[in-house]
């Protein structure tokens, strides 16, 4: 069994701008309002980890994972007020693809904090499994969290490893997360597109509609029994 890791925002949900949004909204109103924007220049690229350095930048006590619960329900309450996020192109159609027709299994992971994402998988209508969703919670790094992700799929789909694992996100620190663990990877979006040229990553797509799965085994070197045709 061959087991797929995708990120959450901007690969599978339209939700970067409303993700800002309310992450930046909730931080100013728990009184941190000088907040560093670059997020490239993290070493986290998490919100627990942004958050924390942007708390202990702000505030005078240290940063602890408890102040993430009153955090998280403030952030979800400003993130239902905005603009209902929905699916990047073809993604509802991917999931259901590799649910009904192929062997892999999948699981989710993501940098935000948990209740938001449950939000934008239920908004853009994906479905999920919640004990199949690994987030930032507990957790700053995100290998940590792709690892997690990983050893939740296994207990789901009582496996003890997976013949090839891909990692499918949007952002350059997907990549590097997915090279740090020895992961495949899959590109997705045209945000850090020069970026992923740079790296010479083997497989990119703008979406979903019309991926083919097949092909980019092919180019990642994957060989299986099961044949996974074009959505």
């Amino acid at each position: 069994m061959n087991l797929i890791v995708f990120d959450i925002d901007d690969t599978l949900t339209k939700s970067g701008k409303q993700h800002h949004s309310a992450y930046i909204s909730t931080m100013k109103e728990f009184g941190i309002t000088k907040i560093d924007q670059n997020w490239a220049e993290y070493k986290h690229h998490t919100d627990s980890y942004i958050l924390k350095e942007n708390y202990e930048r702000n505030l005078t006590d240290k940063f602890s994972f408890s102040f993430i619960k009153n955090f998280e329900n403030r952030m979800s309450e400003i993130f239902l007020s905005q603009e209902k996020v929905s699916e990047i192109n073809g993604a509802n159609g991917f999931i259901k693809y590799l649910n009904e027709k192929t062997e892999y299994a999948i699981s989710f992971a993501t940098g935000s904090l948990l209740k938001p994402a449950f939000i934008k998988l239920n908004q853009a209508e994906i479905n999920y499994n919640e004990k199949l969703v690994v987030s930032a919670n507990k957790i700053y790094e995100r290998e940590g969290i792709v690892m997690e992700a990983i050893a939740r799929a296994k207990e789901f789909y009582n496996v003890k490893s997976f013949d090839n694992i891909i990692s499918i996100g949007d952002g350059i620190w997907d990549l590097k997360t997915a090279k740090n663990l020895g992961l495949h990877f899959i590109g997705i979006g045209m945000k850090n597109y020069t970026e992923f040229q740079a790296e010479n990553i083997k497989v990119h797509i703008e979406d979903w509609n019309e991926f083919d799965l097949s092909e980019a085994e092919k180019k990642l070197g994957i060989i299986k029994n099961t044949v996974a045709n074009k959505v």
